[in-house]
């Protein structure tokens, strides 16, 4: 941001006028991400992954799945298995997810709506997809880094429907603002360490779009539908962009339309210990959750 101070003078009174400039974050480098396989054979775009490098904090993890070719045969889903350290974020676009876990939740991530999970110290839970009715299921799975005061913390559910998550039309652009802010309009989910934007934004042939970010804050954009101009950079789907911290604001333009998630959250710049479904500060924490799953006392009342 730079700042400009005119001094203003008249035979009433000196006054400082300052105007702010925006400056549109680069683009440090493009992720095309890459097939795996997780879960019980589940086919997935995978942009990033939980490194010790920690390049991306707070975010550990993006896939994209979509069961949507028939040689694909059977959907297995993810049967039960444990997590610890991280939330989870599940957003559907088309077709379910039925969900339970250890602590005696259970329900169905339906279409467009959204779950945050908090494993915190513990959990184990199932997410089973299931098709539509046009035979496709299709979403995105975020993992969201916790602080280390929180890793241990109560594991605990946002559940968000369709329905509560705010849509904002604005200039050719239609936002589902899930977290953050747009306009004086805050999204559903609150109360994250992370302080995430989590927004699914489609624009319109012609149009533009100007996000202010917060100095600081790790951005991403996943550009899933049609071919946009981020930061002068023509993107094309399917592709994870990664921004450079260097500016105030992305800005995105398209000529034939481009649909895209926004994230953006705090770092916590704190050293990490990924193992599979964990992500912990150190290899002796890891070491203590392999310990409490083998002695059965992963799981706290």
């Amino acid at each position: 941001m730079t700042v400009f101070r005119v001094r203003w003078v008249s035979n009433i009174r000196i006054a400082w006028v300052i105007i702010f400039c925006m400056k549109n974050r680069t683009i440090f480098h493009v992720i095309e991400p890459q097939l795996v396989i997780e879960g019980a054979g589940v086919l997935l775009r995978r942009s990033i992954a939980p490194r010790q490098s920690n390049d991306y904090d707070p975010f550990l993890l993006f896939d994209h799945f979509a069961f949507n070719n028939p040689l694909e045969g059977p959907i297995r889903g993810f049967p039960t298995h444990p997590h610890r350290g991280i939330e989870t974020v599940t957003y559907m676009l088309e077709g379910t997810v039925r969900h339970r876990d250890s602590l005696g939740n259970q329900g169905v991530i339906g279409e467009g709506d959204v779950q945050w999970m908090t494993s915190g110290r513990g959990i184990l839970h199932e997410e089973m997809p299931q098709r539509s009715a046009s035979g496709n299921i299709y979403g995105f799975q975020l993992w969201v880094n916790l602080p280390a005061a929180q890793k241990m913390s109560q594991p605990r559910y946002q559940e968000v429907s369709a329905e509560t998550i705010p849509v904002i039309e604005k200039d050719g652009a239609t936002i589902r603002l899930v977290a953050g802010e747009v306009d004086g309009v805050r999204g559903p989910v609150t109360e994250i360490a992370a302080s995430p934007l989590y927004m699914d934004v489609k624009l319109a042939p012609g149009s533009r779009l100007v996000y202010p970010t917060p100095s600081g804050h790790t951005v991403l954009a996943y550009v899933f539908d049609g071919t946009g101009e981020f930061s002068g950079e023509a993107i094309e789907s399917v592709s994870m962009v990664v921004f450079e911290d260097d500016g105030d604001q992305v800005e995105v333009k398209t000529e034939a339309g481009v649909r895209f998630m926004l994230i953006a959250g705090a770092p916590f710049k704190e050293p990490i210990f990924p193992y599979g479904p964990f992500v912990m500060n150190t290899r002796e924490e890891i070491e203590q959750t392999l310990r409490e799953l083998r002695e059965g006392t992963f799981i706290k009342p």
